[in-house]
């Protein structure tokens, strides 16, 4: 069975030896193969450029024994491709363009092309794809609309995104018609992804949590219902929305196939709590990283036990990997899964 095969098979809840295992946010300044290349060009020049955004992305499996590959890029490519720039600030997290204020910027977001704005993506994909030559499965992702728009509104990285909960509260329609553009973008885009030969498509919903749960419905799920239903059928999506242990049973029933679950669940309870025909992906807390290789180990081992005779589990950390991780400890916790009986 090929690594590609063992992950499809986790995601269709099949028997398997051992789960299929891959890292969110594989490559990073944990590599110095990417901080080598990070010297040479910035963030937004290595994810515009197919050719650097394909090596960055393999860096990962030329170094440990994954299952999968993530294409490297990033969720803020949407708003974006909608006209609504994005940059790293000087002092750190995310500043967009501008903020998005009134009805004449929203009228001017376009989300018609965006698929081909983003072109560079799926030239990325296709790369990785025809390297990875059918033996490890391919990745593709997005934001969903919600997280999107919280960048959107706050006009970059916030503490607790006030004003977009104030938006969804205050001002229905503005909120409603600029989720139906972002519903729109990303729906062409993850066409674009699935053309390009991603055997999955992982939707971010980063900010979920931010929201008070009898909201989550309204101003997140319903969106990435939308998207799910509209994608081919029996499509594989996963479905991370970190924080948000309440809504487990409603995304269960979102269309998604796997469920990514952050650290702070346990992960075999809530194996109990999900229909059997949905996998889980989880949930190793990422600070582990920072540890050592026999921390790591005793930890992946003790989570692995947790799963032990459950169907549909792709190994993973339980968000991000963290730019201090170390290299013995990535190693120690393939190997341990690896070799896991």
């Amino acid at each position: 069975m090929t690594s590609r095969e063992r992950f499809l098979s986790a995601v269709a809840c099949q028997p398997l030896d051992r789960p299929p295992v891959w890292i969110m946010r594989q490559a990073g300044r944990y590599l110095p193969e990417y901080r080598v290349l990070k010297a040479k060009s910035s963030f937004l020049e290595m994810v515009r450029t197919p050719e650097l955004a394909a090596e960055v992305t393999l860096q990962p499996l030329k170094r440990f024994a994954f299952d999968a590959a993530i294409i490297f890029s990033d969720i803020l490519v949407i708003p974006e491709a909608l006209g609504q720039g994005y940059k790293f600030r000087d002092t750190g997290g995310i500043g967009m363009d501008f903020r998005l204020e009134n009805k004449s910027q929203l009228d001017r977001l376009n989300p018609d092309g965006v698929a081909q704005r983003l072109d560079y993506v799926g030239q990325a994909l296709a790369r990785v794809k025809a390297e990875l030559k059918g033996e490890k499965a391919l990745l593709g992702f997005g934001g969903s609309p919600w997280t999107l728009a919280t960048y959107m509104l706050e006009g970059g990285s916030a503490d607790e995104f006030e004003r977009a909960k104030t938006v969804f509260y205050s001002d229905r329609p503005f909120f409603e018609a600029l989720m139906q553009k972002l519903t729109k973008a990303l729906i062409d885009y993850f066409h674009m992804q699935i053309r390009a030969g991603a055997d999955a498509i992982q939707i971010f919903d980063s900010w979920g949590g931010i929201l008070a749960g009898q909201d989550y419905e309204a101003a997140s799920l319903r969106w990435i219902r939308e998207i799910i239903a509209a994608l081919p059928k029996d499509f594989p999506v996963i479905l991370y929305a970190k924080n948000t242990p309440t809504q487990l049973t409603d995304q269960a029933f979102s269309g998604a196939r796997v469920l990514g679950v952050d650290w702070t669940l346990d992960l075999g309870v809530t194996r109990r709590l999900v229909p059997n025909n949905i996998a889980l992906q989880g949930n190793l807390d990422p600070v582990l990283m920072n540890t050592t290789p026999e921390i790591v180990q005793r930890e992946v081992t003790r989570l692995l036990e947790t799963m032990r005779g459950a169907n549909g589990h792709i190994f993973n950390l339980g968000h991000g990997i963290m730019p201090q991780a170390k290299i013995e400890c990535v190693d120690a916790l393939v190997n341990t899964v690896t070799h896991w009986k």
